[in-house]
């Protein structure tokens, strides 16, 4: 019988998700002779010693169908109601999935970050590895907001391995796992924001308006990744109710945004947040959320150019409606009996004025008469906002501008004892 000898080729190795194309050497048996054995051996399989990634790329495959079959078992027993059973699956399930996250993460630092130290990483991998040291290192000072990014990041890593296979049984089954996680993980984040918005006595105004961004940045996230694929599989019209804001939403999308259009698109995001969010992102967190877009829009009228103001004052006034129908027509808890008098005869002349046709102009004097009372009674200076609002009230005819004359008048005074 012929032998057969040994040789180094190149092999191509494509790892989807994670950026270009790796070319690494392997070692692959090659026939010196057709005989008999040698064409049966070849048909039966090709010898092929794998590189460390691919080693890693196939120890998450493997891993992710073990977490898939699991939670599907999973799945059942609840639906079963097999408690004992489901306990079962559901310690087995976070025991796989922390081996299938460890398996990502090490594909991460044995691929990428060589790529990057050698300096033949894509662009795509570098931004890639940047987040990933950026997420990490949030560990010591923020280690619940690290523990969920940093799941988040390697889930997002894989799906899209997932995706690139175009298998769409595979992929419909990673869906039903994915949108569960994901959806913890969303609304782990929005808790932990919530809370650190409700301990802000000590902290500086940037810190607070880091966390503002940090709660629009992550219903951004979900809104615009993780809602569109519940949306394509959700067959019983569950989120039948935010399609309306989600399309506002979507064609906001398109082009260059100025800043008026950035505070309208978090708005956005936060009217669909009450519908997804409720328990996430609580009442008194959403309320905080919509008194910062508040400000953002009396800071924006005020250094507004007069062509842009009137712009300016549609977002105030549309801001203001969607702050009392969306949250305050929903509040049960008053801190202030009073103020739960004053908004039901707020509520009440607005229901009044929403029976009128083309009652455009009078929802923005109501609104507008509405906001200058709560500003003339805070301690805080907002003199330059107060003058702009009672400059458009008079603009619009529900505020007279008296004239600031005076006249002095020659004489002498006398003393009455």
């Amino acid at each position: 019988m012929k032998c057969l000898k040994t040789s180094v080729v190149k092999t191509k190795y494509y790892f989807k998700g994670m950026g270009d194309n790796m070319e690494q050497k392997s070692l692959r048996v090659l026939e010196t002779n057709k005989t008999f054995f040698s064409k049966i051996t070849s048909t039966i399989t090709k010898i092929l010693i794998p590189t460390k990634v691919s080693i890693n790329s196939l120890m998450i495959s493997m891993k992710r169908n073990n977490l898939i079959k699991t939670y599907s078992n999973y799945i059942l027993a609840t639906e079963e109601e097999d408690i004992e059973k489901g306990e079962a699956l559901l310690k087995k399930c976070e025991e796989v999935y922390s081996l299938y996250l460890e398996a990502i993460d090490k594909y991460i630092i044995d691929s990428v970050y060589k790529k990057v130290k050698n300096n033949t990483a894509s662009e795509f991998e570098k931004q890639a590895l940047s987040k990933y040291y950026l997420i990490v290192s949030l560990k010591e000072k923020q280690y619940i907001e690290y523990k969920y990014k940093k799941q988040e990041y390697l889930l997002k890593v894989d799906y899209e391995s997932v995706i690139n296979l175009k298998k769409e049984s595979a992929i419909e089954k990673y869906n039903k796992f994915y949108i569960s996680k994901m959806d913890s993980l969303y609304k782990g984040l929005l808790k932990n924001y919530s809370i650190q918005l409700a301990d802000t006595v000590s902290t500086k105004i940037e810190s607070i308006n880091s966390i503002y961004n940090k709660v629009f940045n992550t219903l951004e996230n979900y809104i615009s990744e993780i809602l569109p694929i519940k949306l394509r599989i959700d067959k019983s019209n569950e989120y039948k109710a935010i399609l309306e804001d989600y399309e506002k939403y979507e064609s906001m999308l398109v082009g260059k945004l100025d800043e008026r259009d950035k505070i309208k698109k978090k708005m956005i995001l936060l009217g669909i947040s009450r519908q997804l969010f409720t328990h996430s992102l609580p009442l008194i967190a959403a309320e905080q959320c919509y008194a910062y877009l508040i400000k953002n829009v009396r800071d924006l009228i005020v250094k507004s150019s007069e062509q842009r103001k009137d712009r300016a004052f549609e977002l105030l006034t549309e801001l203001i409606e969607e702050y009392n129908i969306k949250l305050l027509s929903t509040k049960v808890y008053w801190d202030k009996p009073e103020e739960k008098e004053e908004y039901k005869k707020f509520w009440d002349k607005y229901n009044q004025i929403s029976k009128i046709e083309n009652n455009k102009e009078q929802k923005q004097i109501l609104f507008l008469k509405n906001d200058l009372k709560m500003l003339s009674k805070s301690k805080t200076n907002y003199e330059q906002i107060i003058n702009e609002i009672k400059q458009k009230l008079v603009q619009l005819g529900a505020m007279r501008k008296i004239k600031n004359s005076y006249k002095t008048i020659i004489g002498s005074y006398k003393k009455i004892a």
